[in-house]
């Protein structure tokens, strides 16, 4: 028996296949080129690292700040309007939901436009930071770069780069994002937790959109939901780690298939 999944409501898990279409490149997608991502542990035990990264960051955060949502982001917006979403869980670090117009969203993975202090905790926004960069290496945003997912592009010499520190303490910089190698926080995965078994009790999906759930923070939920008798549909061009989990998996694309269907 097929899952009558278009007329109940959503729990939605978004990665970065809902975000392809804004110009932004994801990690896994069929067409993307093998890539490896700073760790957690290189970017706090190496000031190079730091330098390497900000460098390269500083660029993609003038590519990053000019994405705009796409038809995806758009649906979902309307659609949580319209009482449709119990929730909107997003593996992305964009902000595009939330400039699309969706509220409540929990950002997985926390958000580039966020600053963090690893030494005093201060919080910051992004653009303040750009400002402070861009003063410090003027020229240095001109380059024509090759962009990579997550506002990253690549830069081979970086060694010329300097590296604002912290306003308050001069300490270590971070964008307030959950690096590979690091936790999300608790609390956060517990929200998470706590909307599917919500969904559970009010009989509604969790509908995966663009993710190949390859790493464990977005999959647990696909776990969970299935143990948990949740149906589960996935849409995604390609594979997923999910797939065998799935009551019902679409390989398409999240903006042609949600645009598609009745609001």
């Amino acid at each position: 028996m097929t899952l009558d999944w278009r007329s109940r409501r959503w729990l939605v898990l978004t990665g970065a296949g809902v975000s392809t279409d804004s110009g932004i490149p994801d990690y896994r997608g069929p067409d993307a080129p093998p890539r490896t991502p700073m760790t957690y542990q290189e970017f706090i035990g190496s000031a190079p690292a730091r330098r390497r990264y900000w460098a390269r960051a500083h660029v993609g955060w003038s590519h990053m700040r000019a994405a705009e949502p796409n038809a995806a982001h758009r649906d979902l917006a309307r659609r949580q309007r319209d009482g449709q979403l119990l929730g909107l869980i997003t593996q992305n670090v964009d902000g595009l939901h939330q400039r699309a117009g969706s509220t409540g969203t929990i950002d997985l993975h926390g958000r580039l436009d966020r600053v963090v202090c690893l030494d005093c905790g201060e919080t910051s926004g992004r653009d303040q930071l750009h400002r402070r960069l861009r003063d410090l290496n003027p020229g240095w945003t001109e380059r024509a770069v090759e962009m990579a997912p997550d506002g990253d592009v690549v830069i081979d010499d970086t060694a010329s780069f300097v590296v604002a520190p912290c306003l308050r303490c001069d300490g270590r910089l971070k964008p307030d994002v959950v690096f590979f190698g690091e936790t999300v926080p608790k609390a956060r995965v517990q929200r998470c937790f706590d909307l599917i078994e919500r969904a559970s009790s009010e009989d509604a999906v969790l509908l995966v959109l663009g993710s190949s759930l390859q790493v464990m923070s977005g999959l647990r939920f696909v776990k969970r939901a299935a143990k948990d008798g949740v149906g589960v549909v996935i849409v995604n061009r390609g594979t997923t780690r999910g797939d065998d989990l799935a009551d019902l998996k679409l390989d398409a694309g999240v903006a042609e298939t949600l645009t598609a269907l009745p609001i």
